[in-house]
């Protein structure tokens, strides 16, 4: 039980303050938080062992924040506490995955036998996971352009520049994003992400900006925006050649001034947040047809950063799959382990217009549909089933041997992935011994 992190949700400052001693009594770890938005920042840093919150606070309500953390991180253990009037709502919350419930006033013995039983099923529900599993902000990619991107976050990790990122949808801009705020001097701080293609255009100015009580119908009270909300830590901004002509004004202001202004508000705000921005578009072809101002774009494009596409890093298939199958067969308890050589030679025609995204997805329908401890071309698209298989061709006016065919095969995956041997091997199916043994056997004849 000693160092296991317990994090408390409550707006209430005397309950905080309760259970923080108890909790250090017994020799955990304890983090507060007064709402539940700060504690989701939080999360996107960290993770706890078990979280306590109460059901009813300003903002984000115990519920809401329940039903997130279970859809984000299923293995840690949500306590809710409960005043007697709540209780109905707090056994129902156990349909969204709520470990326990808490009532007010509680016994402090009892409530710290509750976050022992809660820290002990944590325990366990961790050595359960895939140890092959890679986090969820990590990029993966051993190509050389993909080498380029990581020597670039390398060479920025000790500063705060803008940055702007460029690459097809799916690419993994957003992963990228995250890489240069982790691995930079805000990596302790706050990272939020905004996709301002996602939200209505009237609403994007509220969102980023914030607003003043009564700015506005509906207006009921102070909201701080996320570039507020983001001081002294990272904003990025996806699909930024979305933003309206006016909104890009003031996002040139914000970066020149370091300064916000609320809706509403006559006091600029002093902000120092650090801005990364992404586009999949041509932003050169947006500032010439006049749909993006040129100041801003040399404002954020400090430093630039291109994405590859997939079908430019088809060596990094075998690796990106074999992550998701691992990532996707713990998530669903199932034990895939495999994916058939075929469907990796398949994967490795394939076009894949949606990039990484594309990708994953087809692994994550592969292992659901999977019956055994493989996935087979059965359990890809249909599309992939038409997928011509490879062609015979043939030598001097004669079909080729098996071992004529089995060399043209091994070429061309060689070739594929530019005669990275690890890579070719995982695509046949074989290991690297085996496939150096089949090249020299055929340079030896």
């Amino acid at each position: 039980m000693a160092n296991s992190n317990v994090w408390v949700v409550d707006d209430d400052r005397s309950i905080r303050w309760v259970l923080e001693r108890a909790l250090e009594q017994a020799g955990m770890t304890a983090m507060s938080f007064d709402n539940g938005d700060a504690m989701l920042q939080r999360l996107t840093r960290e993770q706890p062992d078990v979280i306590i919150s109460d059901i009813r606070m300003p903002g984000i309500d115990g519920i809401a924040l329940l039903e997130r953390v279970h859809h984000d991180l299923p293995k840690v253990p949500v306590i809710i506490m409960t005043a007697h009037s709540d209780l109905e709502s707090a056994v129902s919350s156990y349909q969204s995955g709520a470990f326990d419930y808490l009532p007010k006033p509680f016994d402090v013995d009892d409530a710290m036998a509750m976050v022992r039983r809660a820290v002990t099923h944590a325990h366990e529900q961790r050595s359960e996971t895939v140890p092959e599993e890679v986090g969820p902000t990590e990029i993966i990619g051993q190509a050389p352009a993909m080498q380029e991107v990581f020597r670039a976050i390398g060479r920025l990790s000790h500063s705060n520049v803008t940055v702007l990122i460029n690459g097809e949808s799916g690419s993994g801009k957003e992963l990228v994003a995250r890489a240069l705020h982790r691995h930079s001097p805000r990596a302790a701080t706050t990272f939020i992400a905004l996709n301002m293609a996602a939200i209505p255009k009237d609403l994007v100015e509220a969102e980023l900006f914030g607003h003043e009580k009564g700015a506005f119908t509906g207006a009921t009270a102070l909201k701080k925006g996320l570039i507020e909300a983001s001081a002294g830590g990272t904003l990025f901004l996806d699909e930024v050649t979305e933003m309206t002509p006016s909104m890009q004004v003031k996002l040139l202001r914000v970066l020149q001034e370091k300064e916000v202004l609320r809706v509403g508000g006559t006091r600029a705000i002093k902000s120092d947040v650090r801005v990364l921005a992404a586009s999949n578009r041509d932003v050169n072809e947006a500032i010439k047809n006049g749909s993006f101002r040129e100041d801003l774009y040399f404002r954020l494009n400090v430093v630039n950063l291109r994405i590859p596409p997939l079908a430019q890093r088809k060596g990094d298939i075998p690796l990106l799959a074999r992550h998701f199958l691992l990532k996707y067969a713990s998530r669903m308890k199932k034990p895939v382990t495999r994916i058939a050589s075929e469907v990796l030679a398949r994967l490795m025609d394939y076009s894949f217009p949606g990039n990484v995204r594309e990708l994953e997805n087809l692994i994550e329908r592969g292992t659901a549909m999977a019956q055994g401890d493989t996935i087979e071309v059965a359990h890809l698209p249909e599309t992939f089933h038409q997928a011509e298989g490879f062609s015979l061709g043939k030598i001097e006016g004669r079909l080729p041997t098996l071992d004529e065919q089995e060399h043209t095969y091994i070429n061309r995956v060689l070739e594929e992935v530019k005669g990275n041997q690890t890579v070719a091997a995982q695509i046949l199916g074989i290991n690297r011994a085996s496939l150096w043994r089949k090249l020299k056997a055929r340079r030896g004849m």
